[in-house]
């Protein structure tokens, strides 16, 4: 199998779904924010797990990391 190998802050539109779906479904289960909000903020959001995965993806503290295979052209 050919590995690509690119930038990390280059992902396409359904990498960054599913990051964020990733992360987002973390922080309703319970896992610690990282990045921090005040409790305005929070309420302005309205503790959604989606908003706060955003976030943090937009900060670059997301704790995933995407692999990508690609296969042998022939």
């Amino acid at each position: 199998m050919l590995t690509v190998e690119r930038s990390a802050d280059v992902y396409t539109k359904y990498e960054r779904a599913r990051i964020i779906g990733a992360r987002a479904l973390q922080l309703s289960q319970g896992a610690p924010i990282l990045v921090k909000l005040s409790e305005e903020e929070m309420i302005a959001i309205k503790y959604n797990p989606v908003e706060i995965a955003k976030l943090e993806f937009d900060a670059g503290v997301m704790p995933l990391t995407v692999r990508r295979v690609v296969g042998e052209r022939k």
